[in-house]
């Protein structure tokens, strides 16, 4: 019996486990992120859907997420408690996947900021061009000057960056087969 005990551990000792599939995300050839099963992903789809999810698995090319809703609720006593209402399963083939990551939406809007400067500057210049047409004594060639380069200053802004990785030619996601695959 004192014998068999310590051959039955070292015998139960060696196990078998095979890695599972990842997804990497790649700038420029380089790798900037890892997603592996249980990690959670922030994505836009090829429809223009938002998901927020838990990666449950990653099989065959395909992404299988969990999304949580989760709302807050009430107490009898006037706090508030987290509760999960319920979940969805999304299953995503990894060439469906637009975008990584969401933008903030937090402190002052550049973009809507350039878009009325855009606007402004605009209606300034082409204002300027009918004010030349009718009336050549009251133009002014500085005013238009000045409004055209508003106008072509809220255009950059409007058209700003965001926080989104868009796959593509900067970004691209590589799928790795770790499947043993042997014939």
């Amino acid at each position: 019996m004192k014998i068999i005990l310590p051959l039955l551990l070292l015998f139960s000792a060696s196990s078998y486990a095979q890695s599972a599939d990842f997804i990497l995300l790649k700038k420029n050839n380089k790798t900037i992120k890892t997603f592996y099963a249980g990690a959670n992903i922030d994505i836009t789809t090829t429809s223009g859907a938002y998901i927020s999810a838990q990666i449950n698995g990653i099989k065959h090319d395909s992404l299988f997420l969990q999304e949580f809703i989760i709302n807050y609720l009430p107490t009898t006593i006037g706090t508030y408690i987290l509760d999960t209402a319920g979940s969805y399963h999304y299953k995503f083939h990894y060439n469906q996947i637009k975008a990584i990551g969401k933008a903030e939406k937090k402190g002052f809007n550049t973009k809507g900021s350039g878009a009325s400067l855009f606007g402004g500057g605009v209606i300034l210049t082409l204002a300027s061009g009918v004010v030349y047409l009718v009336d050549r004594d009251k133009f002014s060639a500085p005013l238009m000057i000045a409004s055209a380069a508003l106008a072509t200053a809220g255009y950059f802004m409007a058209k700003g960056s965001s926080n989104a990785m868009l796959i593509g030619k900067k970004y691209k996601l590589v799928y790795m087969d770790m499947g043993n695959n042997k014939n």
